[in-house]
């Protein structure tokens, strides 16, 4: 049997999802990064109804996946309805926006590693 994990630190690891801090970037959307890689890294968000992560554009390619509610999401002018167990890929350079349509549960993963600091196009 396999003990608890609570946090190895290198390019091989494992958090529990306790000892990992929710952040509010603003307008009550946390983000707390569950992965730290060489060559990506991963949040988790919640967001509430109605919020709007603001038209934004990285470098990074971006992969999600909607746990519970839905995004409104526009990529590039094109806008896609993606409800709870849809995914999406948004290429590097797009601009692209969200908003939230019910409460609002998600995740994402960029490659190569993104700055964090200013995710969503908000400023931690």
């Amino acid at each position: 049997m396999t003990g608890r994990i609570h946090y190895a630190a290198g390019p091989s690891a494992a958090r529990a999802n306790e000892t990992v801090p929710k952040v509010d970037i603003g307008e009550g959307i946390l983000l707390q990064v569950i992965a730290d890689g060489a060559n990506l890294n991963a949040v988790h968000w919640n967001i509430p109804d109605g919020d709007v992560v603001p038209e934004h554009a990285h470098v990074q390619e971006q992969f999600g996946y909607v746990i519970g509610g839905a995004l409104e999401l526009t990529v590039s002018g094109q806008t896609y309805l993606v409800g709870a167990g849809d995914s999406y890929v948004i290429p590097p350079n797009a601009p692209h926006g969200f908003r939230a349509r019910g409460q609002t549960e998600a995740i994402d993963v960029f490659s190569p590693l993104r700055d964090l600091s200013t995710a969503g196009g908000r400023h931690r």
